[in-house]
């Protein structure tokens, strides 16, 4: 049976849904990305995992999940660079582990910036701080861009 559904002027067939789905769900993985990298507690894994799975693909869903948290990392980037420009001068406060290793490591210190409460320490620091904008944005994408390498070649030969 070959049902057709209209759409505007154009009639899709209903296997063209699949490619929508797919639209879908690469979406649903940039915005859970981008939310995962604020401060907001989600894991962007699961549906990265699931689109590596279900489609057998590992550069497109590395790609979009990575582009998401770059995105989410940069607004939160944006936001502390602003919060610090806001405060009438600097407290003196107990440097926290993210700070001293960012003073030891330098920018490369970002390569972890994915790492859970560390990342997120190490983001706000770069905002507060300063830190160059494309210096910043150069080594949190590519720590983030090698983890989810790493969990979507993980996911397609060993799950």
């Amino acid at each position: 049976m070959n049902a057709l559904v209209t759409c505007g002027f154009q009639p899709l067939k209903m296997g063209n849904f699949a490619g929508l789905s797919l639209v879908y769900s690469y979406g649903a993985l940039f915005f859970w990305s981008f939310l995962a990298a604020t401060v907001v507690p989600l894991s962007s894994e699961p549906p990265l995992v699931f689109l590596v799975r279900s489609e057998d693909l590992v550069a497109m869903p590395v790609l979009i999940g990575t582009l998401g948290n770059t995105v989410g990392a940069c607004t939160t980037y944006w936001i502390s660079r602003r919060a610090a420009q806001a405060l009438p001068e600097p407290r003196k406060v107990p440097k926290s582990r993210a700070a001293r290793l960012f003073n030891r490591y330098g920018q490369p210190a970002l390569l972890l910036s994915w790492v859970p409460v560390l990342g997120d320490g190490l983001v706000v620091l770069a905002g507060a701080t300063r830190l160059r904008f494309w210096g910043f944005c150069f080594w949190m994408a590519l720590g983030k861009g090698l983890r989810y390498l790493v969990i979507a070649l993980a996911a397609l030969n060993f799950l």
